[in-house]
């Protein structure tokens, strides 16, 4: 057991390590032992650990993502989560485990259920079972019991299975008759279960995730249990669905009346790209769940159709390469998914040939006549990256372009590479795409090439060019194939390897450039190297050119642009779904200019395609279906949203995985990697005329600050002019709650800027016109470890008499913002450096006022 620290969130956290399941199925799970190491302030201190937070759950070591079985017993908040105890990677799925009596402080104990090798553990839910309905335990020292997903590696099939505990969770037993509900699905998983109290029986609902539906099913032992109904599709549905929770809360101010609130975590396809949590509101009879949020219908916004794509592409409209033909398609092409939520007959469609074709489609100038440019989008997610361009190799001195019927000088051994250049695919492989000119270097040899049955890459072998004196600063080459270091683009300076470069398992060659300053006048040689045999035991290059500066990294987007002079001033990408969803650009700076849609396919892989119909001009902004959704985040880092058990009082306390499935594998945290949010108490109250879910960080965290004897700074009545005012040193930290009241007066925009320093900062602010509360996360610090990661994200949001009220829980590597009464929400993580601890008001177009500001140090 972990020892406890009362400094001011920062629990001390124990090292712990798994026990595997070896023993019988009933045998209990011991706790693991505690191993030797750095514990208490050490551990947080930013010099050691610049990302770790202070006010949020992390475990001291090793992966974590979505929270399990949130309970309270006995006066103690228990707090159960997936956890690899033996890497920074999702693998090893066991139920972590960690105690609080406040909600800030946390103990991490020993892991509570461990894997093994024929039972992953995967999410689930923990009741108290006070009747004893289990016979485990007894109403006087009741159980807590465990439902959880098992997840069988070896067969792939997930089913539900059940553990108890009668010492306060420190150790598990699992019931021998597991697993208790079991459909030999592969897609059946993470069981939230509570009494029913009006039937006397327990309810579980669980996800099937591929069929996006919720089952529900009964129980009067938690072992044996019985189908009672689905729920869904419904709303977003463009990834599957996971981690159901389900429970009753009152209407504030409106006595007797409450509302059944269904949580469905989704993945992908969520509000702000990749997972989410989005919710509906409704009522649960004990047998079904019915909504009275689903959306249904569309919403067409009013203005001038600039294309409809219902014929041809019409006058002006120019193409290249294949992937757009020579006109638009009428829905669905072969081999596709059904194509949905296009207007007309037609649309712009670039399934050609499989998601192999690539190129573009460009319409004739138009002027901007209207605030607003709304287009319907779908497609691949694959956004467009600046700073990237079609391949071609850069002016300079051409060393090789394989265009020949051999290699010439290139030296050649082995088997892999043939007497000469590959002309695009090679006998039994397809998708080879990026090179230029006719032919390319492949090292893709198959033994049997008129027998494909058989597995290819069997050839090995190298590609060496002559030596040669490094006389620019850049050596550019295109490259492809496998992406293990025995396929590999290598640079030999004296017999000894300074430069590689391999592929990333993907048929589409991408730009490489090595800077060579450092060996400026060496001789050189470049070796092309297979070692390497199986899937992806390969190498593809060409085009290496010697010049001064570097080459641009291919575009690899499916994208909607606008084009202003040439520059892509708006851009929007699909998100792996093949329905249509409406974007709008808001282009009122850009009024009376002339403009292009360009839309975009250089992709030749999985999703590789975009979608598009009814370009319009509006003067108002059309809203997307996930839009018109209900979600718990309109940020990127808030999934596996889960409500505590049996809370005192009837308090409905939430806590998610405070990240993304889009790159939660590659964030910069080092040791330990994935936390939660701060605990959040859940209310619903009428806002706008419709019941809508609101968010409160929990009372404890106010009451923990206020114990540290650290006093806030505070301001009242002051006008924020246009511009940047950073507030004073006292305002200034890494952990702060900040509470602030704007009147936004005749700016465009407002808000605060945190974690800031010179070139980094996160902007928290308010777009009026469009009124939207948004965190811009572009410049807060290292954005770069995942395309993805960089970006803005928004929430509706209106300013009642020209006032917004923001609420900012401010952490080392995350921002949780609150909006108005707490309506809405926005989750981000951000990652600057140590020192950028400053905060600042800003005001764009005009000048605003703050009513008031309340900065909290913690920490």
């Amino acid at each position: 057991m972990g020892r406890r620290t009362h400094a001011l969130l920062c629990g001390v956290l124990a090292l712990t390590s798994s026990v595997p399941l070896t023993a019988a199925a009933a045998a209990p799970s011991a706790p693991a032992p505690a191993l030797p190491g750095a514990v208490g302030s050490a551990l947080y201190a930013a010099e050691n650990d610049p990302y770790r937070p202070q006010l949020h759950f992390a475990p001291q070591q090793n992966w974590v993502n979505d929270p399990n079985g949130p309970v309270w017993y006995d006066g103690e908040y228990h707090l159960f989560f997936q956890h690899n105890p033996e890497g920074t990677q999702w693998g090893h799925m066991s139920w972590g485990h960690a105690v609080s009596t406040d909600l800030v402080h946390w103990e991490e104990r020993s892991v509570a259920i461990p894997w093994s090798e024929r039972e992953h553990i995967f999410s689930g839910s923990v009741v108290v079972d006070e009747r004893a309905t289990s016979g485990w335990g007894t109403p006087e020292e009741p159980a807590m019991v465990a439902v959880y997903t098992s997840w069988d590696p070896v067969t792939g099939v997930q089913a539900q299975s059940v553990a108890f505990s009668t010492d306060r969770g420190e150790t598990w037993t699992k019931h021998p008759g597991n697993p208790v509900l079991d459909l030999g699905s592969r897609e059946f998983r993470d069981p939230r279960v509570f009494w029913f109290a009006e039937g006397g029986y327990w309810v579980m609902a669980v996800a099937m995730a591929v069929d996006r539906t919720i089952a529900f099913y009964r129980s009067d032992d938690l072992l044996a249990w019985s189908h009672l109904s689905d729920f869904g599709p419904a709303n977003a549905v463009g990834g599957v669905w996971e981690m159901p929770d389900l429970f009753e809360l009152p209407v504030e101010g409106r006595p007797g009346e409450s509302r059944w609130v269904l949580v469905v975590n989704l993945n992908p396809g969520a509000i702000a790209g990749g997972s989410g949590a989005q919710y509906f509101l409704g009522d649960f009879d004990g047998t079904r769940f019915t909504s009275e949020t689903v959306v249904t219908g569309d919403e067409e916004p009013p203005g001038e159709v600039l294309a409809a794509f219902d014929g041809a592409y019409g006058a002006g409209w120019t193409t290249t390469g294949t992937a757009f033909g020579t006109a638009p398609v009428t829905g669905t092409l072969p081999g596709q998914q059904a194509v949905t939520g296009f207007r007309g007959n037609g649309l712009v469609n670039s399934f050609v040939d499989h998601d192999r074709a690539q190129g573009t489609l460009t319409s004739p100038p138009f002027t901007l006549t209207e605030d607003y440019v709304n287009v319907l989008v779908g497609g691949g997610d694959h956004p467009r990256r600046p700073g990237t361009g079609d391949g071609s190799a850069p002016e300079g001195t051409v060393l090789a372009d394989f265009e020949g019927g051999g290699f010439g000088d290139w030296a050649v051994t082995g088997d892999a590479f043939g007497t000469g250049p590959t002309p695009g695919d090679a006998p039994c492989q397809t998708g080879v795409t990026g090179f230029l000119g006719g032919a390319l270097a492949s090292s893709y040899r198959s033994a049997t090439p008129d027998d494909c049955a058989v597995p290819p890459d069997t050839g090995t072998g190298t590609l060496t060019s002559p030596d040669f004196t490094v006389t620019e600063r850049y050596l550019s080459f295109l490259v492809g194939g496998g992406a293990q270091p025995g396929t590999a683009v290598r640079l030999l300076v004296d017999g000894a390897v300074v430069r590689t470069a391999s592929g990333s398992e993907s048929g589409t060659l991408d730009r490489v450039s090595w800077d060579l300053a450092d060996l400026e006048g060496r001789r050189a040689r470049i070796e092309v190297r297979d070692a390497a045999t199986g899937g992806w035991g390969h190498i593809l290059a060409d085009a290496f050119a010697a010049s001064a500066a570097p080459a641009l990294p291919r575009a690899a987007e499916t994208t909607v642009n606008l084009v202003v002079d040439g520059e892509v001033v708006r851009t929007a990408t699909g998100q792996d779904s093949e329905a249509l969803d409406w974007v709008a650009w808001d282009v009122r700076e850009l009024a009376g200019r002339r403009a292009q849609l360009r839309v975009v396919d250089s992709v030749s892989r999985s999703w590789g395609h975009v979608l598009a119909d009814q370009v319009t001009l509006s003067d108002v902004p059309a809203r997307s279906l996930l839009e018109r959704y209900r979600w718990l985040d309109h940020g990127t880092d808030f999934y596996a949203a889960l409500t505590f058990e049996n809370v005192p009082d009837g308090r409905r306390l939430a806590v998610a995985w405070m990240n993304n499935w889009e790159y939660a594998s590659a964030t910069p945290t080092g040791t330990w990697r994935g936390s939660m949010t701060f605990p959040r108490e859940l209310t619903l109250r009428e806002v706008g005329g419709e019941l809508r879910l609101s968010q409160a960080l929990v009372p404890e965290l106010a009451a923990a600050a206020a114990s540290s004897g650290v006093a806030p700074y505070r301001l009242r009545d002051r006008v924020v002019r246009q511009g940047v005012t950073a507030l004073p040193r006292q305002a200034h930290g890494t952990v702060l709650a900040v509470d602030v009241e704007l009147e936004v007066g005749s700016a465009d925009r407002v808000g605060l800027h945190v974690r800031t320093r010179a070139g980094e900062r996160t902007v928290v602010g308010y777009d009026v016109h469009r009124e939207r509360l948004f965190v811009d996360r572009t410049a807060s610090g290292d954005v770069d470890f995942h395309e993805a990661f960089a970006g803005v994200h928004a929430a509706p949001l209106p300013a009642p008499e020209g006032r917004v009220r923001i609420r900012v829980l401010v952490d080392r590597s995350s921002v949780e913002v609150l909006g108005g009464g707490g309506e809405v929400a926005l989750t981000d993580l951000v990652y600057p450096a140590p020192t950028s601890d400053g905060v600042a008001l800003f005001a764009e177009g005009g000048e605003a006022r703050v009513r008031s500001l309340t900065v909290q140090p913690l920490g």
